[in-house]
């Protein structure tokens, strides 16, 4: 392994982690606002 391996795989992993935060955060908050909706709805 080259140096650089040293840098560019720490920093392909952080550039998963901030992806997977973002489309994760994405998902929940859009889940918590569907649940919401759901509540919200008068039953019939």
């Amino acid at each position: 392994m080259t140096a650089g391996h040293f840098i560019f795989i720490p920093a392909v992993l952080l550039v998963g982690v901030v992806i997977g935060w973002i489309l994760g955060s994405r998902a929940a908050r859009d889940a918590y606002a569907s649940e919401l909706r759901r509540r919200e709805r008068p039953r019939s």
